[in-house]
């Protein structure tokens, strides 16, 4: 996007006032939304983020700044300006900057730049006539398709360059139901850091009558009780609850600011011994992978509790300054408007020993949470709450009746002590996460698990 001449021009006006280290991060992204609506294809919508983003640090400080003008006058004016933040002699420089090779990891067979409209609208079609017609009370049926082809061209002052091209797609659907006095939406939405293969490869009509499925039992659903009970979270999505309350706490934009819960427990148990948790960039075309991070490190599989010991943390090169730790490949942003800091990838607890059937069985009155939906979480107490998006009543250890309004509220540190089974079914579901750098692609996991204790909230007085 910008010649090897240039870049060293801008990252030494950026190192000319005593800055350490500087940094040109680039991008060109494609994206693209096509939607299907009640059977009516709406026009597709497309989007294009190109620009550049400079950063200097010097120790413990960070500055950075953005311009969509990628002229030689518009990249010296916005180095220019940044280092006018610190005022001391040059003590950094670059001579030269050599190409790093970055090997591509992630299996693209149909890439989304080949593809015509038409064969992409005759899926959503499909699915979406299977939502509509599923049942009378089905109000609203929409599916969809995301996609998104990144390149990124990162400099750096340690005459450094890397180049990557990243490609996702995802489909999402969705179904309204309405009956007197009740509304309910449902929603799935797989994707991958894959081609149009990915799609070819799901069953779209199962997904189709799950969604609508779910939406039209949950209007007849009762209403969740609430109290202490013991609870069994379903896998996939059910991973969010580890992501939000334990995951963030576990970055360190948190933990090298002391701002968590996990901070200086290396070495020390903070879960029961039946948890691992794993937060891992690198698997083949997960949604949350990449080959190398928006700092050009490798990505990495990075075990972060290991039989219920914390073994590391989720770092970015500049908080890893304060904390005196190297980058996990962690750093992360939604575009070059947004300076990095560590975040997640695809994260999950590891698959233990036991079958969900024998865990469902172990529970004689308590709640199975075999979806959650949205929540909010503190990072640094690690407090959250969490709706669950489907969720049954279990009686003398089998599943009974479906109930709507239920939530867990706990607090992070404290349900990883309470996790005491974990079962063999291990699955990875799709999302997006909102924090200081913006919006990102990432996976979150586990096997069905049992928390022998946790807080229900719902409006169907005492569980009986």
């Amino acid at each position: 996007m910008i010649s090897k001449k240039l870049a060293l021009e801008v990252l030494n006006v950026a190192l000319s006032t005593g800055g350490d280290f500087a940094e040109i991060f680039l991008e060109e992204t494609h994206s693209a939304t096509y939607l299907v609506e009640n059977g009516k294809t709406q026009p597709p919508t497309t989007s294009l983020t190109y620009g550049a983003g400079i950063r200097i640090l010097k120790g413990l400080q960070s500055v950075y700044g953005h311009t969509s003008d990628l002229s030689k006058k518009g990249l010296l004016k916005l180095a220019t300006a940044l280092s006018a933040s610190q005022n001391s002699p040059q003590t950094h420089s670059v001579e030269k900057i050599r190409k790093i090779k970055v090997k591509a990891k992630h299996e693209l067979k149909r890439s989304v730049e080949t593809l015509n409209v038409e064969e992409i609208i005759d899926k959503l079609k499909v699915a979406n006539l299977i939502i509509s017609t599923y049942d009378p009370q089905i109000v609203r049926s929409i599916t969809g398709l995301l996609t998104e082809v990144r390149n990124i061209t990162i400099f750096n002052s340690e005459g450094k360059e890397f180049n990557d091209k990243q490609e996702r797609i995802r489909m999402f659907f969705q179904a309204i139901a309405m009956a007197p006095g009740a509304f309910e939406v449902t929603f799935n939405g797989p994707g991958a850091h894959q081609g149009f293969e990915y799609i070819e490869g799901l069953d779209l009509e199962k997904i189709a009558r799950e969604v609508a499925d779910l939406a039209v039992r949950k209007l007849t659903a009762v209403e969740c009780p609430s109290g202490k009970m013991p609870v069994v979270i379903g896998n996939g999505f059910g991973g969010v609850i580890f992501h939000e309350a334990c995951g963030h706490p576990l970055e360190a934009s948190a933990v090298s600011k002391g701002l968590s819960p996990f901070a200086g427990k290396i070495g020390q148990k903070v879960a029961h011994e039946a948890v691992t948790a794993i937060d891992d960039g690198t698997i083949v075309n997960g949604w949350g992978s990449n080959n190398i991070d928006d700092e050009g490190v490798k990505t990495t599989k990075n075990v972060l509790i290991e039989k219920g010991i914390l073994k590391n943390y989720i770092v970015d090169r500049f908080n890893g300054r304060r904390m005196g730790a190297e980058s996990t490949g962690s750093g992360r942003r939604q575009n070059y408007q947004f300076e990095p800091t560590s975040r997640m990838s695809n994260t999950y607890i590891a698959a233990g020993k036991h079958t969900t059937e024998e865990i469902i069985a172990s529970v004689k009155l308590g709640l199975y949470a075999k979806s959650l939906g949205g929540g909010s979480v503190n990072p640094a107490t690690g407090d959250f709450n969490f709706a669950c998006e489907e969720a049954y009543i279990i009686r003398d250890g089998k599943i009974a009746e479906l109930v709507k309004g239920a939530s867990l509220i706990g607090n992070g540190a404290d349900i990883l002590m309470k996790i005491d089974m974990v079962a063999n079914d291990l699955e990875r579901a799709q999302g997006m996460c909102g924090a200081a750098s913006g919006s990102i692609p990432v996976d979150v996991g586990q096997p069905t698990i049992r928390v022998n204790e946790i807080t229900v909230g719902g409006r169907g007085g005492a569980l009986q």
